[in-house]
């Protein structure tokens, strides 16, 4: 498959008649819709597919680490409290103690700032899908138990009784129908699919014709601000995976009626209508534009999710990866994003984003080839996710990287928010995003430490990586292989990746295409043991935080983004006395592969780390630097 370029991408556009929705009455759109999910369809197989999650071994590292203290987490979570709300809105027993925060009913809640009883049992689905995809990844029988049984708990809490009054139904629903997909699919749970059906009817009468944005939903009348966020928005992904699973036409019928086209429309004829919207919901439903690409086969809704996934990191996007100050996206050109840095310590809602990132990536990188769609994945990993504080056992969640000029890492106020239910998803996800495959061969999108198993026209092959990336430059693979076989290996370049950058096998240098931004192919007949190394040139430069900002810059290594920690950046008068640009290029780290970095300036040394090595300490991304 051609990856798509520019060129390409323009003349598959000028191909899809999709602009003539835009005149249609709402009643006429929603007469179109329902002629749509009736109508036969070409559905889309991408042909670069992730592999199984039991087929990708994450070995010793930080990503490792996360997934197993999450796994841990969550598999010794107390089942009673999972269950207490929904046995309570049943009209059940409901033995065990309350959950509290987000989690638990509160009787007293009326609305923000206080969160407390918002949305009782919001994150039951996410915790569900986290424990299936965890069993997906480790085969653990204990694991399994817990999600087949959990399921089977909830089964007789199901009742449209659930939502009488409830603030966001389409948000619950959509996390415990994920949930109940995915412990069908992945924890071969057979009673799943019926209670996902019973849950979907339960839920019906509580939303609306169709999808929902939030500007409308404030205009309705509501009792308190909490009933206006709810995201019908984001349903499609969910319900479209649900027919694809049981070929139920229900679920595909439910999954157009929600297809927000008033937000994709525009997208795909490359409006930015980003601005002013909740940032991660809008992300997510970049996953439902991919999903409705994929079933229903219209072109218009991968131009959306393509030129909004563009959008996003071209004018919405920290040094980091990261984006959304306060959970919204800014007008470009308006120099919002680099005034948040002195406004707001809420800069990037950490596991919803990184999961929704991650995962909006997958279904580009699947469908395009293209790599940059891999470079995002590598920066949002190693500058938020895996600086991400863990849970503790009361439900105490980190939600927020904090981007602040004077910032510092902290937990959520509430008990059991959003973040506490992505989390164990996103580490779950890990191992599916780091490699590729189609009929030729395979693609490695993410350097870590991992193995890699798969077979080949009756071969059984590994690959095994080693690496410290990247906070080192070099990566090694080792393949074993039971016979000799051809395929093609595809690594990754950065865009970032500098000339010097080399590629050996068996330690003998290669003259291949190592093109930065793209796929580097090694097409060969490989033999048992072996070896392919990757030696980096990794540069440093400054990324301005936007073009009004253009001397606010952060430190970059590679994609790695560096903080000032401790209080050498506390000395700077940035407008008396503001770094230089060349002494900020100047930093070096202490050691080779080290995460402690430093440099001098005018006033004495300054201290960097990346954000998975920061504590406690307080530390600043961006600097003034002088025109």
């Amino acid at each position: 498959m051609k990856p798509y370029t520019r060129r390409r991408f323009l003349a598959l556009g000028a191909a899809t008649a999709a602009g003539a929705a835009f005149a249609r009455k709402p009643d006429s759109v929603m007469a179109s819709k329902l002629e749509t999910a009736t109508a036969p369809s070409v559905a889309i197989t991408p042909s670069i597919r992730t592999f199984d999650y039991n087929q990708v071994e994450l070995l010793e590292g930080p990503m490792r680490r996360q997934f197993d203290t999450n796994h841990a987490f969550f598999l010794a979570l107390d089942e009673d409290k999972l269950l207490k709300p929904f046995r309570q809105l049943a009209g059940m027993d409901a033995p065990g103690e309350d959950m509290g925060g987000w989690y638990s009913i509160d009787p007293a809640f009326h609305g923000p700032p206080d969160l407390t009883g918002f949305i009782p049992g919001h994150s039951f689905g996410q915790y569900l899908s986290g424990l299936a995809r965890a069993y997906a990844v480790t085969g653990s029988k204990p694991t399994q138990q817990k999600v087949q049984r959990l399921v089977s708990l909830f089964a007789p809490t199901v009742c449209s009784k659930f939502y009488d009054g409830y603030h966001l139904p389409a948000y619950t629903y959509d996390k415990t129908s994920c949930g109940l997909i995915d412990a069908s699919r992945f924890a071969g749970d057979q009673n799943a699919s019926a209670v996902h059906l019973a849950a979907t009817e339960a839920v019906m009468p509580h939303l609306p014709a169709r999808a929902l944005s939030r500007k409308e939903q404030y205009a309705l009348p509501h009792k308190d601000e909490a009933y206006c966020w709810d995201e019908t928005y984001t349903l499609p992904e969910n319900l479209f995976l649900a027919y694809r699973l049981s070929g139920n036409p229900r679920y595909r019928e439910l999954a157009v009626r929600f297809i927000e086209d008033e937000y994709f429309d525009p997208l795909a004829h490359g409006e930015n209508v980003l601005p002013g919207k909740h940032a991660y919901s809008h992300v997510n439903a970049f996953s439902s534009a991919m999903q409705s690409y994929l079933v229903l086969g219209n072109l218009k809704y991968l131009h959306a999710a393509v030129n909004g996934f563009d959008f996003l990191r071209s004018t919405q996007s920290f040094a980091t990866g990261g984006w959304g100050p306060d959970e919204l996206f800014r007008t470009p050109g308006s120099g919002q994003i680099g005034e948040s840095l002195h406004k707001s310590h809420s800069s990037f809602e950490t596991p919803c984003g990184s999961y929704g990132h991650f995962k909006i990536g997958r279904y580009l990188l699947a469908v395009t080839g293209d790599s940059r769609y891999g470079d995002s994945m590598e920066s949002v990993l190693y500058n938020t996710i895996l600086g991400v504080k863990p849970l503790l056992e009361n439900g105490t969640s980190f939600y927020y990287s904090d981007y602040n000029m004077n910032a510092q890492k902290g937990y959520y106020k509430d008990k059991w928010p959003c973040c506490s239910g992505t989390f164990p998803q996103i580490t779950a996800d890990y191992g599916i995003s780091s490699y590729f495959h189609d009929e030729d061969g395979i693609y490695v999108n993410l350097y870590v430490p991992s193995r890699l198993t798969w077979s080949k026209l009756g071969a059984k092959l590994s690959l095994t990586q080693r690496t410290d990336y990247p906070h080192a430059s070099h990566t090694e693979f080792e393949l074993r292989t039971d016979r000799d076989t051809h395929f093609k290996l595809r690594l990754r370049i950065p865009a970032w990746a500098g000339p010097k950058t080399v590629l050996s096998i068996n330690g003998k240098s290669q003259q291949l295409d190592l093109t930065p931004g793209r796929f580097a192919e090694v097409a060969r007949t490989w033999k048992d043991g072996d070896r392919i190394a990757l030696e980096f040139d990794i540069p440093l430069t400054l990324q301005a935080v936007d073009p009004q900002h253009p001397n606010l810059v952060a430190l970059k290594h590679g994609s790695l983004a560096l903080f000032a920690v401790g209080h050498g950046f506390e000395k700077l008068d940035p407008a008396a006395s503001p770094l230089t640009r060349a002494q900020l290029m100047n930093a070096r780290p202490l050691s080779s592969g080290s995460l402690d970095w430093e440099t001098g300036t005018h006033i004495g040394k300054m201290a960097f780390k990346p954000f998975q090595a920061i504590g406690e300490e307080q530390y600043r991304l961006y600097h003034q630097v002088e025109s």
